[in-house]
């Protein structure tokens, strides 16, 4: 091998050595892509160039909120000229239903529609303007089904996705019953759309073997190979899939991105061609989920001080049509339900409704938000009705250090720094809210990540991680990490796309965990790296 760098001395080795580090771990590090992200060169999916023959898909989507399916006849779409397919689900070769967890989210609709934008079919033509005009000649006719549109009507009837939940410590109804003062009432809380920069996209291209390379911008690479693989009925070795960054996601896309890839493999396997599918901003937004809006039921107990001695919450929280991600977001609404505060008995039940609506799912926060706003508005109501102080009567329920520590669902407050946080020094502003967050995932097993690294001859190193950049810097963050460990600077380190070839089995970029888990990932991989070093040098070297 050729070696064209002059070697260092020793002592000019330990000079290098002995400097201290600007760019490791706790410094100021721009972001790893902030002058692309300013100047509009940072590559998005839709920035790639096209391949030769490359298709591009457009959805055409229910306008009923509920109906039956009577007729579809795609053969009107074959008078656009440059359409080259019109698919409905008895086209797609493998599993049919694309749900995360759980089956309910047909990648085309089989013989019912559930929410006005549900994809029914799907056409593939040299431009998107095209397929657009195509997939809008296709002839569906409905049968008229009666849609639940309305989160307490689905509370009401029973009407759910899944089934509820209960935590339940002491007795509340006995508590309730027995308190100096008792409030019953009702809150609704709002979702919200996502509104990332960059829509829903995904760009395929056929491989040999009958496997795919898929470019998604999605949270999830692990979960779109698996359904990519699924949908096409191959094993999972046989699909890639490769993400650079994302124009944002906030949870949007760690189920939502699914759909346009596993339409565009399920096209570029029937044609051959490389696909493309980017969602345009009304489609996106009528055929994805949002955050979960909720109705709650509350019924609280508490003494002329506003503490509480007892508590019945309902959380109804609105899933839209299938379960997605619904159960666990539900759950973690049920957890933080509770938020800094020691309820006394408690009684607090999850329901998770069904709506003919979009399937609402990942948004940042989990559910923790809804829980929060619920236990934050008997809050203020216990305080409007005593005519006190709201953050009195917030303070008189904070969690204890040694007592009035253990949570509904029975785990121990620990490390629990209210009292010094708030009290004596407070800093103006308009309100104070109190936050006791839980972060990672609710699965357990999701809480693992890897990481893998070179380290070339001329001393450079090359990262890659399973975690996915969105714009909040975790690449640059890991990054760091091993710098620190190799004790070289940030600028040695380079950073690829996520890819599944590289990093297998990843957990998704959510729970506010993307730093700590493949950080502590790269760390461990740089770490074997070093010890290696070490022990070849001592061989080696005197």
């Amino acid at each position: 091998m050729s070696n064209h760098h002059s070697a260092r001395s020793q002592e000019e080795m330990v000079a290098l050595f002995q400097q201290d580090l600007t760019t490791g771990v706790g410094r100021s590090v721009k972001h790893d892509s902030a002058d692309k992200h300013v100047s509009g060169e940072a590559i998005y999916i839709d920035d790639r160039l096209e391949f030769p023959n490359q298709l591009h898909v457009y959805s055409r989507l229910s306008d009923r909120a509920h109906a039956r399916i009577v007729r579809v006849d795609v053969s009107p779409c074959y008078a656009f000229d440059g359409v080259r397919i019109a698919i409905t689900h008895e086209d797609i070769p493998g599993l049919k239903d694309i749900g995360p967890l759980l089956p309910g989210d047909p990648l085309l609709a089989i013989d019912t529609v559930e929410f006005v934008g549900q994809p029914v079919i799907a056409v593939a033509a040299r431009d998107l303007e095209t397929a657009r005009k195509a997939a809008m000649a296709a002839i569906i006719e409905y049968e008229d089904l009666e849609p639940v549109l309305d989160v307490v009507q689905a509370y009401r009837n029973k009407h759910f996705v899944l089934d509820s939940h209960t935590h339940q410590r002491g007795d509340s109804a006995t508590a309730l019953a027995s308190a100096t003062h008792r409030i019953q009432g009702t809150l609704h809380i709002g979702g919200q759309e996502h509104f990332y920069l960059e829509t829903q996209i995904s760009s395929v291209m056929p491989t040999e073997d009958g496997g795919m390379i898929v470019y998604c911008s999605t949270q999830n690479p692990t979960e779109v190979q698996k359904l990519v693989a699924e949908v096409l009925d191959v094993s999972m070795n046989k699909i890639v899939v490769d993400m650079r960054r994302m124009g944002g996601g906030f949870g949007g896309k760690e189920t939502q991105a699914a759909s346009p890839a596993c339409l565009c493999a399920v096209i570029a396997r029937l044609t051959g061609q490389p696909t493309k599918m980017r969602l345009p901003r009304v489609e996106d937004m009528m055929m994805t989920g949002k955050r979960h809006p909720f109705y709650v039921e509350y019924d609280v107990g508490f003494d002329d001080d506003g503490r509480l001695h007892g508590i019945q919450l309902e959380l109804a929280g609105n899933c839209g049509y299938s379960p997605d991600l619904s159960a666990s977001i539900v759950d973690r609404a049920m957890f933080h339900a509770d938020n800094a505060y020691y309820l006394g008995d408690a009684t607090i039940n999850g329901h998770r409704c069904k709506t003919n609506t979009a399937s609402n799912t990942a948004y940042r926060g989990f559910g923790g938000p809804q829980g929060m706003v619920a236990i934050e508005e008997v809050m203020d109501v216990i305080a409007r009705h005593l005519g006190k102080d709201p953050l009195a009567v917030r303070k008189a329920n904070y969690y204890g250090k040694t007592e009035r520590n253990v949570t509904h669902y029975y785990q121990t407050v620990e490390h629990n720094m209210l009292e010094e946080m708030t009290d004596p020094i407070l800093k103006k502003g308009l309100a104070l809210i109190p936050v006791k967050f839980g972060i990672s995932f609710t699965a357990s097993f999701l809480n693992q990540a890897g990481a893998l690294i070179h380290i070339y001859t001329d001393g450079s190193i090359h990262l890659n991680h399973g975690g996915t950049e969105m714009g909040q810097g975790l690449n640059v963050k890991v990054a760091q990490v091993v710098a620190e460990v190799f004790q070289v600077d940030i600028d040695r380190v380079q950073i690829t796309a996520t890819n599944t070839d590289k990093v297998p089995n990843t957990s998704p970029t959510a729970a506010s965990s993307g730093a700590d888990l493949n950080g502590k990932a790269a760390q461990n991989a740089a770490e074997i790296l070093k010890q290696r070093l070490v022990e070849f040098a001592a061989r080696h070297y005197q």
